[in-house]
């Protein structure tokens, strides 16, 4: 049981993926063929099976499914998992108990200690005499309890349930950190909209009225491309959408922006088909082009060009918004992506850099080149698949 404790902590902080573990264990004759090495190769595979379901947080679906590979962590006749108000599951030895299992947790969920307690049970074949009852914490609060029965209560079973206690908290904490970042992400999402809607609805509306009595068809059909555009922009569901979707949504964007500025806005696409499935982050691009329109075309006379590009580069795509704009001081942008200063004239650009990190990593930041009077071009890069990104 020693040797099993100092396995499952090997578990924690490797946390291999379940698919590794399987081809390290099926070239284990490769590695090693000892009864050690065999144990140490089965328990991490155990490990790493226990851990996606909980990944979700503490669940009646999740202990369900997790709970039968950690029994074989502990090597107990029965596992029950609670959360603070309800049993989750009973799995092992000894079903009869589970209709008391909730009140066995009950001290170790009021006062999170653990407690070793003496199980009252008239059948001589039950396996089921002693209970190890641990806490399950998140955040430093008990938000449920892990009892391990067996036919008694041994020193290595007491700290190996607390070990599996333990090993159990770190997945509950990146499923809070997992729920953290898609409030995170949602919230970004609403300050986009927040941002880009007083503006642009206020001038589209203005725009659609000026054509009501001149031209009624022409303001029927920006309004339903008013009423396209916006249904996209406070849809409720997704993070993610295709290229394809952000693009078409673009395009009414920059239809209602031409009606109001006539020829003095010259737009340019550039779109490779290849890239159109690619999935994208909820509102990473409009941003862009929105302010690309205002410096390309509100903050200098004459015509504004804006070009958008979107590129197969391979396992990337590879996307530019440019304008011909004022530009701006390169130090003033580095403040407003680092988010020091707000922008004025910049919509949404740090919100839509943080994004990008946050889904890709640092790496698949945006790349901005401006200058004073020399016009703006904003680089995104995004692998076409990742981890976790679907348009779904």
């Amino acid at each position: 049981m020693e040797y099993l404790v100092g396995v499952i902590v090997v578990a924690v902080l490797v946390g291999v993926p379940a698919v590794v573990l399987w081809r390290v264990m099926r070239g284990r004759r490769e590695l090693g063929t000892s009864p050690a090495e065999r144990a140490t190769f089965e328990t991490l595979h155990t490990a790493s099976m226990a851990g996606p379901p909980l990944r979700a947080g503490l669940t009646a679906d999740g202990a369900e499914r997790a709970s039968r590979h950690l029994r074989a962590l502990l090597g107990s006749s029965a596992l029950a998992i609670t959360d603070g108000e309800r049993l989750l599951v009973y799995d092992g030895d000894g079903e009869h108990h589970a209709g008391d299992a909730f009140q066995h947790a009950a001290a170790t969920l009021k006062d999170g200690r653990t407690q070793v307690l003496t199980i009252d049970c008239d059948l001589l074949e039950c396996p089921v005499r002693h209970a190890v009852v641990v806490p399950l914490t998140t955040d430093d609060r008990v938000v449920g309890a892990l009892a391990a029965y067996g036919p008694n209560a041994s020193a290595g079973l007491v700290r190996a349930a607390q070990e599996v206690a333990d090993w159990v908290d770190s997945q509950l904490e990146l499923a809070e950190l997992d729920r953290s970042r898609t409030r995170l992400m949602e919230a970004e999402v609403r300050a986009l909209r927040a941002q880009i809607s007083p503006h642009f609805i206020y001038n589209s509306l203005t725009t659609i009225a000026s054509f009501v009595r001149t031209d009624p068809e022409r303001a029927r059909e920006l309004l339903l491309e008013f009423a396209d555009f916006t249904r996209y922009s406070f849809r409720r569901h997704g993070e993610f959408t295709t290229l394809a979707e952000e693009l078409r949504s673009i395009d009414r964007y920059l239809i209602l922006e031409r009606a109001r500025f006539g020829d003095q806005l010259q737009v340019t696409l550039r779109i490779a088909p290849e890239v159109l499935p690619v999935a994208v982050p909820f509102l990473c691009l409009q941003p862009l082009v929105e302010n690309a329109v205002r410096h390309g075309l509100e903050s200098k006379d004459g015509v504004g060009r804006i070009t958008i590009i979107a590129e197969d580069a391979g396992a990337e795509c590879r996307i530019s918004v440019e304008d011909d704009g004022l530009g701006m001081d390169p130090d003033r942008l580095r403040l407003i992506l680092a988010g020091d200063i707000p922008s004025t004239g910049g919509v949404g650009l740090a919100n839509v850099d943080e994004r990008l990190r946050q889904v890709y990593g640092d790496e698949y930041g945006l790349v901005v080149e401006t200058g004073a009077g020399a016009g703006t071009k904003v680089n995104v890069r995004l692998p076409k698949y990742h981890p976790g990104v679907s348009a779904r």
